[in-house]
Formats: structure tokens, C-alpha cells, sequence
């Protein structure tokens, strides 16, 4: 018999055991629900609470959170008080013209080819002059000639 109750008395320890570890395996549980209510409480603090402007909810909850529908404020004083200020007349005492005055629109043109045409300005005197010489070569006269011809015809218009 002493068996019988050492297999009783194993069986009364054993679920003894068995209730602590499940007690201390469910108090966990309870301190996690509790956090995560607290928790779930401070969430619902933290969120915004909606604002309807122009929606007007059918659920009388959501209603508590509607904005009271406003009137556009008067803005004629405002517009009027803008349109004075823009009838003042300023007076400028000095005007620099060349400030207003707009520029002709090749301005910049002229200003980049500027350099180029100096150059074929020197081109072309340089190649008049050679066709001066030439005219004169393929005429045959000698220079000291057409001079001197030159110089006869101004001492008769001299002696007039």
C-alpha cells in the first residue's frame, strides 16, 4: 500500500507543478494583454481625430467631429482699400533714357562682327589699290606721264 500512496502523493505534487507553471505561464500573458491595452489606449491618444469640413456624416459618433459650416467673410473693403493704392500716381523726377530706351535688336550682331569687318575693310582698300596698278600696267602709260598730264591740265586751269 505504501506503493498506492507514493504514486497518489507523486500525482498530488506533480499537479501541483503543473498549476505553478501554468500560473506563471499565464501571468505573463496577462501582464502582456495589459500592456498591449495600455498600449492600444495611448495609440488612440496619439492619432488625430478627423475633421469633416465639407462632409457631413450620417453616424452621430462621427458627427461630435464635423466643423460648423462657415460664411465667406466680406472682402470688399480689402479689394477696394489694393485698388486705392494702385491709383496713387508715382512722379519720378529723373528719367535716364538710356535705361528705357530698348535697344535695336541687331545690337549684338554688330558688336561680334565688328572685328571681321575691320579686317575686310583692309582687304578691300589693299585690293583696290592693286587694281588701280593694274589698270595703270595694262594701259602702257607711264606713271610719271599720267602725272605730268595731270599737272598740265591744273597749270591751265591756273592761269585762268
Amino acid at each position: 500500500m505504501a506503493a498506492v500512496g507514493t504514486l497518489s502523493d507523486e500525482a498530488l505534487k506533480r499537479k501541483e507543478r503543473l498549476k505553478a507553471m501554468r500560473d506563471k505561464h499565464a501571468a505573463p500573458q496577462n501582464d502582456v494583454d495589459m500592456q498591449y491595452e495600455t498600449e492600444k489606449a495611448e495609440l488612440k491618444e496619439r492619432l488625430p481625430k478627423p475633421t469633416f469640413r465639407s462632409y457631413k456624416p450620417g453616424s452621430e459618433k462621427l458627427k461630435d467631429h464635423s466643423m460648423d459650416t462657415i460664411k465667406p467673410s466680406d472682402v470688399t473693403d480689402i479689394i477696394k482699400d489694393q485698388i486705392d493704392a494702385g491709383k496713387t500716381e508715382h512722379v519720378v523726377s529723373e528719367v535716364d533714357l538710356n535705361n528705357l530706351a530698348p535697344r535695336k535688336p541687331d545690337w549684338d550682331l554688330k558688336r561680334d562682327v565688328s572685328k571681321k569687318l575691320e579686317k575686310l575693310e583692309r582687304r578691300t582698300q589693299r585690293a583696290i589699290a592693286e587694281l588701280i596698278r593694274e589698270r595703270l600696267k595694262a594701259s602702257q602709260d607711264d606713271l610719271a606721264y599720267v602725272v605730268m598730264g595731270e599737272g598740265v591740265g591744273r597749270e591751265v586751269d591756273d592761269d585762268d
